[in-house]
């Protein structure tokens, strides 16, 4: 991650009620799943608000996201290290040595010890969290130049001895004589020496987030040959957009001891033959989630350099996008763990004052292929919006032409505590490259938690 930020500044409920209810709306979007890209759209009117500074984005990047035990992490954009007033990294599964990864990758990547930096974490939008942390700093004035990023690496989590045999180290640590150390080594037992590895579950449910993509796909009558078309589309896309040279927030890594890395690793279009003969993962063996329709364990880090409006044009910076309104929301963790877009866009379009026919760019987390179909389904359902959101009437579910054309997270990989930024600096390059004016990011978070973001294209 000290790489990355070097490179950065170096150039520029009841479930069966929802089974009832959607068993007889079988979804149908087969057809529309390789929809062509989104039409240029009209100029609206600008979210600026009176009195309230403007924040952009004036750039961000990323290194290739990398299936897990494949390759590393790095960052980038050019400023002087100097006016930076304030680091903030999103990470999830933290190493104990640098729990506060982001101040120590900015002092390894020379940055003034006298810039403060700190770490958040809130599972898949930590980078979300971590960015808009930023934007509350520049709005009240604190700050006026931030970078704010995440990082992951499953690739060496950490693994901890088991709590017996923590128990026993720390008491040989205080014991003072060697009556005490051998009483201590005569309670020892061979089951000590079993790893505890990271929590995979939920805490407060005890269950994989992947069991409940399963369920919950099932809740929506979401069928197995609908979430392997929806992967295909994933890949397919972000194939075409790299070939086509569009992720252009990609930045070249080099691995310490190994090949530089260039672009992500996990894009591999297939066939729906072949993915149709792949295990379910998690719910065996009739679930519907399978390691094909699911994203995969990833290695990433990526930053963003958000100013205020002001201070990026008396800099001589040319912004990609404004960072306009945001919500997070939080719901049941149980049966509603991956539903937070369908919860967060009718808050943030309400709170900007958009409908969904405003948005031109779609760019929403992708956990399994299941979860994103769920989501499109509770969001076109005035039954679902009156009975588990207290609303009148459905939000809509976003046009497919306009959703995730370049990948997403089951292609291009979810490093958990980098995916935000990936989410914005997506949706901000898609503006400029499709001639649209705003921008919708929404991710669901463990814990029952999600978030949405609007962004406005900055004019050209």
């Amino acid at each position: 991650m000290t790489s990355i930020l070097t490179y950065t500044f170096k150039n520029l409920p009841n479930t069966s009620k929802w089974a009832l209810q959607f068993s007889l709306r079988p979804l149908s979007c087969s057809s529309q799943l390789r929809a062509a890209p989104a039409a240029q759209t009209k100029s609206k009117k600008t979210l600026a608000k009176p009195n309230m500074r403007n924040i952009v984005v004036v750039d961000g990047v990323r290194i290739p996201f990398l299936q897990s035990g494949t390759s590393g992490l790095l960052h980038r954009t050019n400023v002087p290290k100097d006016v930076v007033d304030y680091i903030i990294f999103g990470t999830v599964i933290q190493e104990v040595k640098t729990s506060n990864v982001a101040r120590e990758a900015a002092l390894g990547a020379g940055f003034s010890d006298k810039t403060p930096a700190h770490t958040v974490t809130m599972a898949c939008i930590s980078a979300n969290q971590a960015m808009t942390t930023g934007i509350g700093l520049i709005a009240s004035g604190q700050s006026d130049v931030i970078v704010a990023g995440g990082v992951e690496l499953m690739s060496d989590v950490p693994i901890r001895h088991s709590r017996k045999m923590r128990k026993m180290m720390l008491e040989l640590n205080k014991a003072k004589t060697l009556g005490q150390r051998l009483s201590l080594f005569s309670k020892f037992r061979l089951n000590f020496l079993a790893p505890e590895l990271p929590a995979v579950a939920e805490f407060s449910t005890s269950e994989t987030m992947g069991h409940s993509a399963d369920r919950l796909a099932a809740a929506f009558a979401v069928s197995r040959q609908d979430q392997d078309e929806y992967a295909l589309r994933s890949h397919s896309l972000a194939k075409k957009a790299q070939d086509e040279g569009l992720l252009s927030d990609v930045v070249p890594f080099k691995v310490p001891g190994k090949d530089t890395v260039t672009k992500d690793n996990g894009i591999r279009p297939s066939s729906l033959e072949q993915m149709a003969k792949l295990k379910p993962a998690f719910i065996k063996p009739y679930g519907t989630v399978t390691a094909a329709n699911s994203s995969f364990l990833t290695d990433g880090a990526s930053a963003m350099l958000i100013m205020a409006e002001e201070k990026a044009l008396a800099m001589g910076y040319k912004p990609k996008a404004y960072l306009r309104d945001f919500v997070y929301v939080s719901q049941d963790p149980k049966d509603q763990l991956l539903l937070g877009p369908t919860y967060a866009t009718p808050k943030v379009l309400e709170k900007a004052g958009l409908t969904m026919n405003d948005i031109d760019a779609f760019e929403f987390h992708e956990a399994f292929s299941g979860q994103i179909l769920a989501n499109f389904k509770a969001m076109d359902s005035d039954w679902f919006a009156q009975n588990y959101m207290g609303r009148k009437t459905k939000v809509g579910s976003p046009p497919l032409e306009k959703f995730n054309n370049w990948g997403g997270s089951l292609s291009l990989g979810h490093p958990f505590g980098a995916t935000g930024c990936r989410l914005v600096m997506a949706a901000a390059n898609r503006l400029r490259k499709e001639g649209g004016q705003y921008g919708l990011v929404a991710a669901c978070a463990a814990g029952g938690q999600g978030h949405a973001m609007i962004v406005e294209a900055y004019p050209k």
